[in-house]
């Protein structure tokens, strides 16, 4: 705002809204983004909103302004890049610029001459978050690949459909990991997972035993069952270079496939560019964040999910110092959490209203064993929060003096819509308001704008540079998720309002998507899980209120004939949906129905399950075939 003779926050805002062009030019040059090209033209609509297309001309590479720009730096070189925890204390570890930047050089080169991956192709991340996982990440975006990120906790088929969807090439795994000190087999279920992926050509697999947040097993063939050519170990990829020369990319260039959840058919493979991504995210971790290269930032995540990209390609490019924590938060002790913020001096912590309801049932004593005066400023996203877990962490941790940056975006947008800034005045439990560039509304059922206080659709009307550029290889799905609603409008599928004095609040999601300590899980995928099991027939998967975790899955099965009702099949049916899900996606209660509602054409009606089982008004029945199926779920067990 100085810099550009602005006043005053709403002025800026609002400039980034008629003139795009010269917010995001101004961002690029005042945060140092790197060009190998520099973009002739910001913003091209010429396609339409839906396909915009930002810093024609431009060439870069995420990889050369979060390693190669401070690595090359006499100063910066030096300085630590990453602090790694675990839930064993005694397991940190500090990685300098340079040392990551040589270790992302080192797997560039083995996926090269070891994996022969080639520009574009698509490389899968199934690592826990450290150190070597972040390595992995950048060292995909040298060699001009895509880096398919997934979360740790997915069970086999949760990963081999994302895999199978993208055609990936490769993946980067572990042998395992720890959580709550017992070590979780990680290798086991990658190898699982590539069974069933047949452009898989290569796995690598992280078996160090020198590597301290990594179990050391025996090494196991992986039978002939498995129809992948190679296994690459560790060992191989330190055997080559450290230099290696990132490759420039068009603006344009895709560089990531991060899947989110819909409502119904397959994870959808939100795609992402090198420019767009780089300077969007970049602006919200300086602007949003108010982080500097002096910083500590911590953000309590997975290198599954959009924040794990968010931290690291926005930190990183700052320059900052990014804290990873692999773990339980409240392992071995219940101020595991509060004890990594002391000793790393983090400045900057990242959580979800999820792990501070979690945290909360300990009370004050954890949090007071540890001296947490290092803290300017939390963040946090995934859902709405609850005033009283709100309070806790702003009155009680943060001593009503540090800002909870509370922001919504999603995966697919690749950033957030809605954000409190530092600068700003607080409202408790809040979003704040638009971003920056951010040209937000809220829309009633016949497209129109809501006055202040009524809850309606968020919607976005001008394009972000961090938009995706589609759904893999599925356009038309990308239109009818995002597009087809109200002409020219981005509909996000979030229930929102604004208040009189003009803050902005998240109610929840408008669509069927379930919001699991807000983690995104199709019904779809659900129900699908459960029909790989003999004993259903047919399933539905709904999301319902849970104080803990925000929503959790509640599935009306269908048995087949030959199986009847019992708790030990009960507690089977959500065990096989772990397996394929991941145990923090798995169903809550699973309830026995002998129906289930359905339209005339036999489409699932999740809407009326959930008002049946909630006890909430129905509405329109006009189009249920079958409406004793609602008594069946109202008197469920």
């Amino acid at each position: 705002m100085k810099k550009q003779g602005i006043k005053s926050f709403k002025d800026l805002w609002s400039k980034s809204i008629s003139d795009p062009a010269w917010f995001w030019a101004s961002v690029s040059e005042d945060l140092d983004i790197r060009w190998f090209e520099q973009f002739t033209d910001v913003l091209d609509e010429s396609s339409g909103i839906q396909w915009s297309r930002w810093f024609l001309g431009g060439k870069t590479n995420i990889a050369l302004n979060c390693l190669d720009k401070h690595a090359t730096d006499d100063e910066d070189s030096a300085r630590t890049a990453l602090i790694s925890e675990t839930e064993n204390a005694s397991d940190r570890r500090e990685v300098t610029y340079a040392e990551l930047h040589a270790l992302a050089n080192q797997i560039a080169n083995a996926l090269i001459s070891e994996a022969g991956i080639k520009k574009q192709d698509r490389v899968g991340i199934y690592m826990p978050m450290i150190p070597e996982a972040v390595a992995a990440f950048f060292a995909v975006l040298k060699i001009g690949a895509i880096v398919v990120p997934v979360f740790s906790g997915y069970g086999s088929e949760a990963i081999s459909s994302r895999l199978r969807d993208c055609e990936a090439s490769a993946i980067l795994t572990a042998e395992s990991y720890f959580r709550r000190g017992n070590r979780i087999n990680m290798k086991e279920t990658a190898i699982e997972a590539a069974r069933s992926v047949p452009s898989l050509r290569s796995v690598l697999i992280l078996d160090r035993a020198s590597v301290p947040a990594v179990a050391s097993v025996a090494n196991q063939e992986l039978g002939p069952a498995v129809k992948i050519p190679q296994v690459i170990h560790w060992a191989t990829v330190l055997s080559h270079s450290k230099s290696f020369d990132t490759l420039p990319m068009d603006s344009e260039d895709p560089f990531m496939i991060i899947y989110t959840s819909g409502t119904t058919g397959r994870p959808k493979g939100a795609v992402h560019v090198h420019g767009g991504f780089l300077v969007k995210i970049a602006e919200e971790v300086a602007y949003q964040g108010d982080v500097k290269k002096e910083d500590l930032l911590f953000w309590f995540t997975d290198m599954g999910w959009i924040m794990a990209p968010w931290e690291l390609v926005g930190g990183l490019c700052l320059g900052c110092t990014v804290v990873l924590y692999d773990g339980a938060p409240d392992y071995p002790n219940p101020d595991r959490l509060w004890e990594v913020v002391e000793k790393d001096r983090v400045t900057f912590l990242g959580v979800s209203p999820t792990l501070i309801r979690a945290l909360m049932k300990y009370g004050m004593d954890p949090v007071k064993k540890h001296d947490l005066t290092s803290l300017r400023a939390f963040g946090s996203t995934g859902e709405p929060w609850n005033p009283e877990s709100y309070n806790w962490l702003f009155d009680k941790v943060g001593n009503k003096t540090r800002p909870i940056v509370n922001l919504s975006g999603g995966t697919e947008v690749g950033a957030c819509f809605l954000s409190v800034h530092p600068i700003m005045p607080l409202k408790e439990c809040s979003l704040g308001g638009p971003c920056l560039g951010i040209d937000a509304d809220v829309f009633g059922e016949d497209g129109t704008p809501l006055r202040a206080g009524e809850t309606g659709e968020l919607v976005i009307r001008r394009p972000w540079p961090s938009i995706t550029r589609g759904l893999w290889k599925n356009p038309q799905r990308y239109i009818e998720t995002y597009w087809s609603r109200f002409p020219g409008t981005w509909v996000h599928g979030d229930w929102a309002s604004k208040d009189e004095d003009g803050y902005w609040f998240l109610h929840g999601r408008s669509d069927d998507t379930i919001k699991i300590a807000g983690k995104r899980v199709g019904p779809a995928e659900i129900e699908s899980a459960l029909a790989s099991h003999q004993a259903v027939l047919e399933s539905v998967a709904i999301g319902v209120p849970d104080k803990l975790k925000g929503e959790a899955a509640v599935c009306f099965v269908v048995l087949r004939p030959g199986f009847v009702p019992s708790e030990e099949l009960r507690a089977e049916l959500k065990q096989h949906a772990g397996r394929y899900l991941g145990e923090s996606l798995k169903p809550a209660q699973v309830r026995f129905v002998t129906s289930i509602p359905k339209t005339r054409n036999a489409k699932l009606i999740r809407r009326l399950a959930k008002a049946a089982y909630l006890g909430l008004p129905q509405g329109d029945i006009s189009n249920l075939e079958n409406p004793e199926a609602l008594d069946a779920v109202t008197n469920s067990k």
